[in-house]
């Protein structure tokens, strides 16, 4: 079992249950709902500069979720990124990957309390 974080781009912002739904058209590769920008890339780099891809880690940094807390590779798109984290990590991850998105305007879902989250205005 994993924690589960989506990053993306819209252009507009979205109700909870809207973006519950545009989740689970991401985790089905539908990618319509989100809309490509630079700002997902920067986040992505960032992202996978303070937290490597685990397909990029080598086998002995695996366990080393301190390192690398993904359970699996992220899935992206120029306009999302859905991340799986292992629970021990969660709170961390969160706290790191919201910081990080909204610093660059993306909203951010969390699927396991079903709500979205924006940037201040």
């Amino acid at each position: 079992m994993s924690f589960d974080l989506g990053v993306w781009h819209t252009t507009k912002r979205l109700t909870d249950k809207q973006a519950e739904k545009l989740y689970a058209d991401l985790c089905e590769e539908r990618r319509d709902g989100v809309t490509p920008h630079p700002a997902v890339d920067a986040f992505y780099e960032e992202l996978t500069a303070r937290y490597p891809e685990i397909d990029s880690i080598s086998d002995e940094m695996v366990d080393d979720h301190d390192y690398c807390p993904w359970s699996c590779a992220l899935d992206r798109s120029p306009g999302h990124v859905i991340m799986a984290c292992v629970w021990s990590q969660a709170e961390n991850v969160q706290r790191f990957v919201t910081q990080l998105a909204h610093k660059n305007g993306l909203a951010v879902y969390d699927p396991q309390q079903g709500r979205v989250s924006y940037p201040a205005v």
